[in-house]
């Protein structure tokens, strides 16, 4: 296929198979090929091709933390230099504990400029985390934003007919 945009029939029905809970076999790519109606080698290759055109970004689990004994979560705003925005998201996305680590726009009445989700058994947990966090950073000021309800925990599906 050449490096381009376009998008095959081919590239929609293999999105919809990837999109979907990753089998729990052996040979999960040979049952993703079969649902396809591919070889698992045409499957490999134009997942590969995808990857490289960047269409698709990343294949990764989703965690349903609750399920799995962390009752705690909390969304932390942290005020970071810019200059340092870089070194320090990176010493934070390699926290187990954090999630999700990414930088937003400030506002005038809203100096916090990187975000971390971070999970925890308890809030007290959450709250010594976020303390080790910023003492590794050296970065002191943030708020913590607590879950109070989980309203969506799916993701966004492309391609699905109607």
């Amino acid at each position: 296929m050449a490096q381009d945009d376009t998008m095959t029939e081919l590239d929609k029905k293999i999105v919809r198979a990837l999109q979907e809970d990753f089998p729990l076999v052996a040979e999960p790519y040979q049952v993703l090929a079969d649902q396809v109606g591919i070889s698992k080698e045409l499957l490999l290759e134009r997942v590969k091709d995808l990857e490289q055109r960047k269409v698709i970004r990343k294949m990764g689990a989703v965690l349903c933390h609750r399920e799995v004994g962390f009752s705690a979560n909390v969304l932390v705003a942290w005020v970071c230099p810019s200059a340092r925005l870089d070194e320090v998201a990176a010493k934070m996305a390699q926290s187990p504990s954090v999630s999700h680590c990414y930088d937003r726009n400030t506002a005038p009445d809203w100096p916090y400029n990187l975000y971390t989700m971070v999970h925890g058994h308890s809030r007290q947990e959450c709250e010594a985390i976020v303390a080790r966090l910023g003492k590794m950073c050296g970065i002191d000021e943030h708020v913590m934003l607590y879950s109070k309800k989980e309203w969506k925990k799916t993701s966004m599906k492309y391609f699905m007919e109607k």
